[in-house]
């Protein structure tokens, strides 16, 4: 009995406890600053021109709750908080049970998060699962509850949800599935919208139809057990197939929405500017962007792929200011928010080889030096031996220029000029231009079988084009508060990390890739698109199995394009010329009304006509062409196949 007792009021104790802590946490509350709701997380973005391209918190557009149809919101609290009029930000009921069902199972099979505790992720927090983040999500639902009321708390939440294929808010998820305003959806549109967030990806009636459907009954079956729907009524619905309007706004670019998304990766880099800062909102953030080049990028990407079943990635960069002007991170963002110009690793096929011959450059090696060009197996100083192919498998069979290697992309001498300076020399002339890549020092190397990131990629290429200065590349010029005052702008600052004379050289023999004269047991591997180019540009593609690279630039313009599928299976070679046609035609619009700009010649820089093929001087114009040299080694003629055979034991077919 006395044990009965303590039991009793040991819960008694309890009980008071809790609703003493509770009542403290609900008055800590009350007294602490107001949250903002429109402004939090909000952001403001402008293009190159100050002009504002996006203003929301992942949202276009904000609608009243009145503009919103009462079946969506009827269908939203019937499916996701059934509670909602009747907590105060938590349903503890609703918690019980969900624990007790989770403890039966042995797994998490329920939730408990009420519309407040998920409007609340959706606007200050990220989605992690740590103690700490779950504190602070039930310290800010707190303060939502008794600052606001359930109207203004269910018009925020369905403002900021995600309703999948790249669509936050009611009104743009109205608009793209349906072409219609919030307040004018049916009730049985209102039923897919409302099942949605649940699974955006899964129950989105564009990436699966059957599957919304079958969501959006279970929703309408919500709304009946809650009293809000006839068992009739939604006997009747469904019975026809519904119309999916499925696009964006004519207005808005589809692929821009990779740029913003890039843009806010780059933000939350920024050291200086704490994430609270930007949480508070108000945050104006001044880009890059052209939207003329984001325009043309996207026409020239649909234009190129249409229908093909592949996916594309892009970055345009102004080498002057390492500012990115326009961006690309997948054919379509409604279908696919993964932005393949940052967040994909790939191997970067012979687009790393110009990294190579600039350390070849610096070694003493020139744009006629020579190796033969035959299938060969490298001995490895592990036990193991390499046998790299040239594409197709087709060999000169005799020695090659540095020049021609570049212009055909010639595998063997790339691999035998890595290994003739040391992989060492690739992963550290890499390292200095900016690529900030983790490279392994192997053969291979120069093949690009290590994995970079296009934007990565796109940030060495940049030091090439300005002549040999590491420019910070980025998206963002400059960020401010919403009282105008600067937390953030970029530096405008060039380091000088290469030689002058030998970039420019190894910039002239990137011109090769797309000159005729360089026709020999290959051809020179971009050009297909020489007729379509206007001026000179520096030029390398990449090939490995499932990817097809370009990357080109001159003073005024640099670009680099990727091809291929996310799963890394193979691309037939067919779709070999994809990349590249993108790429000049969206370069060739860009520059059309420019004055066509190249490199000014060193003085410690010599050009003298060979030919192209051999190396030698020539009388015959039509194979002749300019090889670059530092003055003094234009005479100097090395074959540097005969020093490395004293080196290495190669075994040739």
């Amino acid at each position: 009995m006395r044990v009965l007792r303590f039991l009793v009021k040991l819960t008694i104790f309890g009980f008071v406890s809790f609703i003493i802590v509770i009542m403290g946490l609900y008055t800590y509350a009350f007294l602490s600053p107001k949250l903002e709701l429109r402004t939090a997380g909000q952001y403001y973005i402008y293009d190159n021109s100050d002009t504002l391209l996006y203003q929301g918190s992942s949202t276009r557009k904000w609608v009243d709750l009145e503009d919103i149809n009462y079946n969506l919101i009827n269908a939203v609290i019937s499916v996701e908080d059934k509670n909602f009029y009747k907590h105060h930000g938590f349903d503890y009921l609703r918690i019980m049970k969900s624990l007790y069902l989770n403890l039966k199972n042995k797994k998490i099979t329920q939730g408990a998060s009420t519309i407040s505790q998920q409007y609340v992720k959706n606007i200050y927090l990220d989605f992690g699962s740590t103690w700490e983040r779950k504190i602070e999500e039930a310290f800010l639902t707190l303060e939502l509850e008794v600052h606001y009321s359930k109207e203004e708390i269910l018009e925020g939440y369905l403002n900021t949800i995600n309703y999948g294929q790249g669509n936050f808010g009611i009104a743009n998820a109205s608009k793209y599935y349906f072409n219609k305003e919030p307040l004018d959806l049916t009730i049985e549109e209102a039923l897919i919208l409302a099942g949605i967030p649940n699974s955006p990806e899964n129950y989105n009636p564009v990436a699966n139809y059957d599957l919304a459907i079958k969501r959006a009954k279970l929703v309408g079956q919500a709304m009946v057990n809650n009293g809000m729907l006839k068992q009739e009524e939604l006997d009747g619905l469904f019975k026809e197939r519904l119309e999916i309007y499925g696009k964006s706004s004519d207005e808005n670019l589809d692929m821009l929405m990779y740029y913003q998304d890039a843009v806010m990766s780059e933000l939350k880099g920024i050291k200086t500017i704490p994430d609270k800062l930007i949480q508070a909102g108000g945050i104006k953030i001044y880009t890059y962007l052209d939207m003329f080049a984001q325009e043309k990028l996207e026409e020239n990407i649909l234009k190129y792929l249409g229908d093909k079943d592949l996916q594309s990635a892009s970055v345009i960069v102004n080498p002057e200011t390492g500012g990115v002007i326009a961006l690309s991170g997948g054919v379509s963002y409604a279908k696919s928010q993964y932005n393949r110009a940052t967040q994909a690793k790939r191997q970067v096929g012979s687009t790393m080889k110009p990294f190579l011959y600039y350390g070849a450059l610096e070694e003493g090696m020139t744009s006629s030096s020579t190796f033969n060009s035959q299938y060969t197996t490298f001995p490895l100083s592990n036990g193991d031996y390499y046998s790299p192919k040239n594409y197709g498998a087709i060999y000169a069979n005799k020695p090659i220029t540095m020049a021609e290697a570049i212009a055909v992309s010639d595998n063997v001498f790339a691999v035998k000029t890595n290994m003739f300076l040391g992989p060492e020399k690739l992963v550290e002339v890499a390292k200095r231009v900016g690529i900030k890549s983790k490279l392994q020092a192997v053969p291979s190397l120069a093949l690009g079988t290590g994995e970079i990131p296009l934007l990565d990629l796109a940030r060495g290429y940049n030091t090439f084009a300005t002549g040999g200065y590491k420019i910070d590349v980025g998206l963002i010029r400059r960020v401010e508060d919403k009282d105008g005052n600067v937390l953030y702008e970029k530096e405008d600052y060039k380091d000088l990390v290469l030689n002058t004379n030998y970039t420019y050289i190894l910039n002239e023999m990137l011109t090769g890739t797309t000159n005729s004269q360089f026709r020999d047991y290959a051809n020179p591997t971009a050009l297909v698109i020489a007729s379509k180019l206007s001026r000179k540009y520096a030029i390398k593609t990449g090939t490995t199995d499932s990817d097809f690279w370009i990357a080109g630039y001159n003073p005024d313009i640099l670009m680099v394009t990727w091809v291929g599928y996310d799963d890394n299976k193979d691309v037939a070679a067919t779709y070999s010329s994809i990349s590249k046609h993108i790429w000049a035609d969206t370069v060739e619009a860009l520059v059309k009304d420019k004055e066509a700009r190249w490199y000014e010649t060193p003085n410690n820089v010599v050009g003298v006509v060979l030919d192209a093929v051999s190396g030698v001087p020539t009388n015959n114009t039509s194979k002749a062409t300019l090889f670059y040299y530092l003055k003094g080694t234009e005479n100097v003629a090395l074959n540097a196949e005969e020093v490395f055979r004293e080196e290495t034991n190669l075994v040739t077919e």
